[in-house]
Order: structure tokens, then sequence, then C-alpha cells
């Protein structure tokens, strides 16, 4: 955990210096007591706590959520003492967005930051997205049984199952993958014309798919159709599972392209672009052309769907069809392996074809029939739990919407806010639709929109275990 804060420490360390080259610009001073803090916080277990190399399953879920826990509290500081819209709730869900890689935020005028904030609110995207844990699992030598335990913990079994790698392998390669699209996304924006700043800032939001940006138009305020086009590459990009980038770059091979989840996810977004764009055509404004109607689309159904959140367009007035497409992919989202949230991809396909073999149990019962994914074919006990997380998803969904309505939920957010926080989307449709924000929300339903996200983010079982719901046998 003292690892979580010192990662958290270096970041801000980094945003001080571009505090420094602005000739020290309003918030040097709350990163500099923000980095003491967490520095002298986080070197404090490496110094009066005694090593232990075992590690029990119990301990491993509570390292995990309390290093997650202990990086949205510390990440708030630079936010709470600068001030400004930054109430100690806005620092909190402003924290915990940037964190879960949600991209949902309170600010109305991100352009008014001094750019050491918009860097330290980038940089919370770019931690969030390689995982505070994976800073750990990276660190610790790969003899130690703590590192094989928490990398069974915080890389579930779904995003491994498309590639073989021994669990030690496999952390390298999400970071690898992660860092090496975030070099490339950062290079490529430079290229395109953005500055510095704003290529890394955005750099670190897209390939960890979240949704901070520099501007308060988000990508539309470049104006570049090469941009939108570079971030819609890195959008899909960072969404798929990065064991088959590596894979494709490794061995210099197209084979692993042809994934089933690959292919479902890939033609269910174009399917889905082309209807959104139909709507945009024929039920939308009656002067947009063609191309604009396309880019649009796909732009905001891979932003959604990735979970990035970054926009070219304002869908607040959208039609239906449009809107209820973008909540369509608020729900599948990407793939598993990647730094996407929502329910997977991976899950659905699993979800089709265990009906599907439950239909043809029903017709023809004396007949054997196995569920296959790709080459391999699930049993049961592969199938139950992906199903059984997927009910647990909309249970929690509906859980978290009615207690928004308990608290007050003024502006009719309740189940849109808990469906993006959930599926660390961000935006959804409206006020809080890609070019809103969530500045209006009374104080509470920020405090559980940003439980969501971090449900989200650690895909539910770590939280519930960690706080000990499920302990007492029944």
């Amino acid at each position: 955990m003292g690892v979580a804060l010192l990662v958290s420490a270096l970041f801000m360390l980094l945003s001080v210096g571009v505090s420094l080259i602005d000739g020290g610009d309003s918030a040097l001073a709350p990163l500099l007591i923000s980095f003491t803090i967490t520095f002298s916080l986080g070197i404090f277990p490496f110094i009066f706590t005694r090593k232990n190399a075992q590690i029990s399953l119990r301990d491993g879920f509570v390292i995990i959520f309390l290093s997650w826990l202990l990086s949205f509290i510390f990440g708030a500081l630079p936010y709470a003492l600068w001030g400004g819209p930054f109430t100690v709730i806005n620092a909190w869900f402003e924290s915990v967005s940037g964190f879960t890689t949600t991209g949902a935020t309170i600010l109305e005028d991100v352009e008014a930051l001094p750019r050491s904030l918009v860097f330290w609110r980038a940089s919370t995207h770019f931690i969030g997205g390689l995982g505070v844990v994976v800073f750990l699992l990276l660190i610790i030598p790969n003899t130690s049984p703590i590192r094989l335990r928490l990398t069974n913990m915080e890389l579930s079994q779904l995003s491994r199952e498309d590639y073989r790698s021994r669990a030690n392998k496999s952390v390298y390669i999400f970071a690898s993958v992660f860092i090496g699209l975030a070099a490339v996304a950062f290079v490529s924006y430079m290229l395109a014309g953005m500055s510095w700043f704003d290529a890394i800032c955005h750099a670190f939001s897209v390939c960890a798919t979240g949704g901070f940006s520099t501007r308060n138009l988000s990508i539309a305020a470049f104006g570049s159709d090469t941009i939108s086009l570079l971030t819609l590459l890195f959008m899909f990009l960072g969404s798929i599972h990065f064991g088959i980038i590596f894979m494709v770059l490794a061995g210099r091979t197209l084979r692993p392209l042809n994934n089933p989840i690959l292919k479902f996810y890939f033609f269910s977004l174009a399917i889905i672009s082309v209807i959104t764009a139909l709507s945009l055509k024929f039920q939308g404004s009656a002067d947009i052309s063609w191309g604009r109607a396309f880019l649009d689309s796909t732009f905001q159904v891979v932003s959604y769907s990735s979970t990035s959140g970054l926009a070219i367009a304002d869908n607040s007035s959208w039609p239906a069809l449009a809107g209820f497409m973008l909540i369509l992919v608020s729900l599948v989202c990407g793939c598993a392996g990647s730094t996407s949230g929502g329910l997977k991809a991976d899950r659905f396909v699993v979800l089709f074809k265990a009906i599907r073999m439950q239909i043809r149990k029903t017709l023809y019962p004396s007949t054997i029939f196995e569920v296959r994914l790709g080459r391999r074919i699930l049993h049961d006990e592969e199938i139950y739990p992906h199903i059984l997380y997927i009910a647990l998803y909309f249970v929690l969904v509906g859980l978290s919407a009615v207690a928004c309505m308990l608290v007050g939920d003024p502006h009719d957010h309740a189940l849109l806010g808990s469906l993006a926080s959930l599926s660390n989307v961000g935006p959804s449709l409206g006020d809080i639709g890609s070019m809103g924000n969530y500045n209006m929300e009374p104080a509470m339903l920020k405090f559980i929109f940003s439980f969501d996200m971090f449900l989200g983010r650690v895909e539910i079982y770590p939280v519930l275990a960690a706080l000990g719901l499920f302990n007492r046998k029944y």
C-alpha cells in the first residue's frame, strides 16, 4: 500500500515540475504539500513495517482494496488544497473518476485550471489505467509468493484466457503494451499538431480509456479530423485485449486477430455505428453530411464502448435511437485484458453461447452439447461465474439507482448516472452527456456514483470481499 502512495507522490512531483516550467502557478503550493504528505506516508511502511513473505487470501483483497482507496484519498489532496470548484466531495469525485479512468467530471471550465493541476488530473488516468496494484507487482521479485497471489487477484482469469502466459509474465505484457500505446499516442498527437502538454495529457487519457481532456470541448476543441481519427484508433486499441496486441507485435502475425471475441466486438461496434449514423442523418439535424454523421457516430460509439468518454459532438440533442445505441454499448463495453470497464464483450459472448446451448438442450435433451470459445471448450464451472457477474452487475445498477432516488435525485440521473459510473464510461446522456458534467448533482449522488466507479474498476468482487459482505455463513 506504501508503493501505491509513492507512485502517486511521483506524479505529484512531476506536476510540481510542470508548475515550475510555467513560472510557479497557483497549484504549486497545493501540489508540494500533497507530495510531502503522500510521500511521507508512503515511505513510512518501508521503514517501520516488518517484512512478511506470507500473504493470505484475505490479506490480498485488503491490499487491493486499500491501495485503491488510499490513492483516491491522497489523490484528492491537490484539488481540495487548490480550492475553486473543488469542495471536499468534488475533490473526492474527481480523484475517484481519474484513478478509475471513468472520466466523469465536476468541472464546468477545465481551461480555468492551472496546467500543473490539469497534468495531475491526467496523471491519475495513467496511474489508474495501468493499475496501482500493477505498479506494485512490477517491483516485487518474480519468485515472491506475494507477487503471484496479487497477480491472480488483480488480473482476473477472464483477462488471461485469450493468451497463454504465466501470471508473472502477464503483468509485464499488460504494462509494456499500455506504456507503448501511451508513447505512440503522444508522438502521434504531436505530429498531428498538438502542443507537448495537450499531447501527453490526451495520451494518458486515451490509452487508459479515460475521458479527461485539457479542453472544455474535449477533442472537438482542436477542430482536426486527423486528431479525431487518431483518438478513435487509440480508444479502440485501448479497449481490446492487450495480450492480442502483444502477440501481433511480438509474433509479427495477424493470426491473433482471428479471436472470436475480438471479431464480435469489432462487428458489434460497426453495426451500432451504422445504426447511430442513420439515426443522426434521418432523425437528427437536417444539414448534417453523411461524412460527419458517420464520424460523429463512430467516434461516440467507440468512446462509450471503450469507456473513454472523449467527445467530438454534443449528444444531448441526439435522437432517441442514437442515444439508446450509446447506452447499449455502455453495457457491453470493451474486451477483458484492456483498460476498459463495463461487463466486457467476453462475458456476452459466453452468455450468448450458453443461451444457445440451453435452447439446443431443450430441443434435443438426449444430445450432448458444448460451449466452444475458439478452440477452447468451456465447462459449466467456467460459464457460471460470468453469467453470475452479469446478474450481479444489473442488481448493483438497480440498487444504486434506488439509493440515488432515496437521497434525492433532482435531475433524474439516477439510472443513467449509475450505469455510466459502474461501467466506468463517465458521460451518459442529457446534462451529463458527452459535453456535460456532474457538478449540479447533490453531494450524496456524487458519493454513490464514485462508489459505483470503484466497484466497476476492480470488477465488484474484491471490494465486496474486502468489506466482508459475504463472510458470514448461512
